[in-house]
């Protein structure tokens, strides 16, 4: 049946929303795909949901040829799974946590691990009825402390998330690269280019992560690559680890004053005027200082910890590698109520050694749990605070005269860092994580006790995958890339509809050649929206028609009397004037 803009629920608007702060929030908003019913959460109408449905459909038959099973859990889902897991803590206020009329807790679903492996437990036994791979997809809830962008970063939306189960590490690393091809098969039939990253496993856990990035500029995630093929996601970078230097190339560490130097660019302005020049010629750096810095962790049962980070001057923390580091703990720079309670921490002047500090290699100079960048190598010689005010240390070396409690990833990572595995320099870009890939193991399974018996009859604990789209974020990804200053401009494979026939005008064949040439499309198996409005004019009707981004649109205007029609090819823009009869066959043929 012709679908008739007539009576179809959709309307349009001419200004653009307050509140959109990107293409695709402002334009599915204006053509009536989406609206806005809390922030982050959003209302889907008849044209998002069609072109959310083909998004699905492409989804769905890429799972099925990689052999997998469609099921549904419910998005409202017990308190006691998320127990044994341990996530309802380590979720944090990460999710949305409520009591029913009896005071039994539950939550509405960020993720249904928990649920995935209790349903193979409860139906299957033996190493016989395995490997398996179950998906579904199913709207999820996640507390964003700022939800923008549209559906880019939202409290409800949409996954397609899948399992696999399997007995051996064998099998598993099977089912993990089954679901990786389909991945790239789903994102190739999309039109939308990839990158596969390393990536941090975070609260999943398990051996291998990878993520899928599409690069855009307004991606929130960083990632680096390099010309020799390494990929990773910036929290999942690792530093070249420098090799050892000889202690005896610096003396023993010098306290020199250094007043009103709290910052690196002032100590490194004062080294340059009070010591002694540097054995190679040039002048001291950023690079040549240690900088440390405090950092407060707030622990899942609630305990407040300070730790000190040592980094090369010219670093910065990076505040998504600090909370990779230190999850699941909340990390946030030290306040100053952290730093009058630690009085051995001397603002702007910290060090990891000091002259009247504690013995080596049985505490730090500040009595903090320290830890160091991997670039602070052993037998490296560094410019650093001295623990005492206005006063700074020269010749101060790891290994010999301060130890590190541990090592610790937080730094930046800058363009022409090399790559850990040896090839060559990266670059950086940003990009929208579209899918995730994990190796997940046996954590799940062991907590939640889903063993299976073997070939030999011992019970085993099965290994796990965990596979997840972003549905919702893909639809908006492909709205921010298929646009002009008019509208969208939708790809054909998932386009509301197939054509959009335009009665233009007040004259009666106009509107009688348009219905002729909807009916005909029709029934040749075409997806038809007719703009079959009375008494709105044509430029209204061509400017929704440019809005809505169907990709071929049909007008039957001044021409309809002779039978002609003008076909408009919305991606290219190309208007030619043809007979009826041949912009249908056109139309068919394709």
């Amino acid at each position: 049946m012709v679908t008739r803009l007539s009576n179809y629920f959709v309307r349009t608007l001419r200004e653009d929303p307050s509140d959109a702060e990107v293409t695709s929030h402002r334009l599915l908003v204006r053509a009536g795909y989406i609206r806005r019913a809390a922030p982050g959460i959003f209302t889907w109408l008849p044209l998002g949901l069609k072109v959310k449905a083909k998004i699905e459909d492409i989804i769905r038959e890429e799972m099925a040829a990689a052999g997998a099973f469609e099921v549904h859990f419910p998005a409202l889902l017990p308190r006691d799974p998320y127990e044994q897991s341990g996530r309802w803590t380590s979720y944090g206020d990460g999710i949305f946590r409520l009591q029913d009329r009896r005071g039994a807790d539950y939550l509405l679903a960020p993720t249904h691990e928990e649920m995935f492996t209790l349903l193979v437990k409860d139906l299957y036994s033996s190493y016989k009825d395995l490997p398996l791979t179950i998906f579904q997809i199913q709207d999820k809830y996640r507390d964003e402390a700022r939800p923008r962008a549209g559906l880019l970063r939202g409290r409800e939306f949409t996954m397609k998330d899948a399992y696999s189960f399997d007995y051996t590490d064998a099998g598993q690393d099977a089912s993990y690269m089954s679901q990786r091809d389909a991945y790239e098969r789903i994102f190739q039939r999309l039109g939308l280019e990839y990158v596969i990253v390393a990536a941090d496993n975070g609260l999943m856990g398990g051996a291998r992560s990878e993520e899928f990035l599409h690069p855009i500029a307004i991606g929130e995630d960083t990632f680096v690559r390099s010309a020799g093929g390494y990929a990773a996601n910036v929290e999942a970078f690792t530093t070249a680890v420098p090799d050892a230097l000889p202690f005896d190339a610096d003396g023993a560490p010098v306290v020199f004053d250094s007043p009103n130097t709290p910052t690196i660019e002032t100590l490194v302005a004062h080294c340059d005027a009070v010591l002694e020049p540097r054995a190679d010629g040039r002048a001291y750096e950023a690079a040549d200082t240690l900088k440390n810095v405090v950092l407060a962790l707030t622990h899942l049962d609630g305990t407040r910890e300070l730790v000190v980070v040592g980094l090369p001057g010219d670093r910065e923390v990076d505040d998504k590698r600090a909370e990779v580091a230190f999850a699941p703990a909340a990390v946030e720079a030290a306040t100053a109520e952290d730093f009058e309670r630690n009085p051995l921490l001397v603002k702007g002047y910290i060090g990891p050694w000091s002259p009247e500090g504690a013995v080596l290699g049985e505490e730090s100079a500040t009595g903090i749990r320290y830890l160091v960048d991997p670039r602070v190598g052993e037998g490296s010689s560094w410019i650093t605070g001295a623990n005492l005010d206005q006063k700074h240390a020269h010749s101060v070396v790891a290994g010999r005269d301060f130890f590190a409690d541990g090592v610790v990833e937080v730094a930046n990572v800058r363009a022409g860092d090399p790559a850990p595995d040896g090839s060559g320099p990266v670059e950086l870009a940003r990009g929208m994580e579209i899918g995730h890939v994990f190796q997940l193991g046996r954590f799940f399974a062991e907590t939640l006790g889903l063993k299976v018996l073997d070939e030999n009859g011992k019970l085993v604990t099965v290994t796990m995958g965990s596979y997840g789209i972003g549905v919702t974020r893909i639809l908006a990804i492909l709205a921010e890339l298929n646009n002009d200053e008019k509208g969208l401009v939708w790809p054909a494979s998932i386009a509301p509809f197939d054509v959009q026939v335009v009665a233009a005008g007040r004259d009666e064949a106009a509107f009688a050649l348009a219905e002729d040439v909807a009916q005909q499309l029709e029934a040749a198996g075409l997806d038809v929206l007719l703009d079959d409005r009375p008494k709105v004019s044509p430029g209204v009707k061509f400017g929704d028609a440019e809005l809505l981004g169907v990709p071929q649109i049909v007008i039957a205007g001044r021409g309809a009397a002779d039978g002609e029609v003008e076909m408009w090819e919305r991606r290219s823009g190309e208007r030619d004037t043809v007979a009826a009869a041949e912009a249908i066959a056109r139309l068919t043929a394709r």
